[in-house]
């Protein structure tokens, strides 16, 4: 089962594009960062009551799948290589890039972390649950002084803080730099972690055995 797995996966990796379930992890947990930051933003601005506190269930019921989501994105990028483009043979950037990713990866796990602490550090805030439906566990702290609480809840602020502020500075790096190489240097990064689109006869879109469109002949493709 992983052999084959693994086989359909790398098939796709071959040709340069990453794997329909590597480019759902990608784009999921993307729109879910971005929510996440957009309403924890606003949910700061709220006044006290009770609507804040719904609020801050609903940015941990989105949080908590980040961890999740993360998690098996790591086991899948294990399973399945990572397909070699342009950027991979950039010298430098390409070691930024890496970097970034890793930047990136740390994040993930930094940010549900904290937030997971945050919430469990309070008194009684409420059961957590993970995308709103799954009851998932608090933090063991109940046990500790009141005192060593709010420090656990202050460090906990502090690193959330910071991990949003790294987001902020990596989500826009991150996608200038794709755009950058789509269409300034015209290499294949984005494309590679875009869905495919078949074309009319079902192949994917530059596939090797992929047909001249209708009404040319065969060989008399642009480009």
């Amino acid at each position: 089962m992983i052999e084959r797995l693994r086989q359909w996966g790398n098939s796709h990796t071959r040709r340069g594009r990453y794997s329909p379930v590597g480019i759902a992890f990608h784009w999921v947990m993307a729109l879910l960062i971005l929510f996440q930051i957009g309403w924890g933003f606003w949910t700061d601005w709220m006044m006290p009551g009770g609507d804040k506190v719904h609020a801050y269930q609903v940015h941990s019921a989105a949080g908590l799948p980040v961890l999740l989501l993360v998690v098996l994105r790591i086991l899948w990028r294990i399973l399945i290589t990572d397909p070699v483009n342009d950027a991979d043979k950039l010298g430098w950037q390409t070691t930024v890039a890496h970097v970034t990713a890793m930047l990136f990866y740390v994040t993930f796990f930094t940010l549900p972390l904290s937030g997971w602490v945050m919430w469990s550090s309070l008194a009684s805030p409420g059961p957590l649950y993970l995308g709103g439906i799954l009851p998932w566990p608090q933090v063991p702290l109940e046990g500790l002084e009141p005192a060593t609480r709010y420090v656990i809840l202050d460090l906990a602020e502090d690193v959330h803080t910071a991990s949003v502020i790294a987001l902020l500075l990596l989500i826009p790096a991150h996608a200038g730099a794709a755009l950058k190489h789509h269409f300034w240097d015209r290499q294949d990064v984005l494309q590679a972690m875009l869905p495919e689109v078949p074309d009319w006869e079902g192949h994917p879109a530059g596939a090797p055995n992929s047909p001249p469109a209708p009404g040319l002949p065969k060989g008399s493709e642009v480009g």
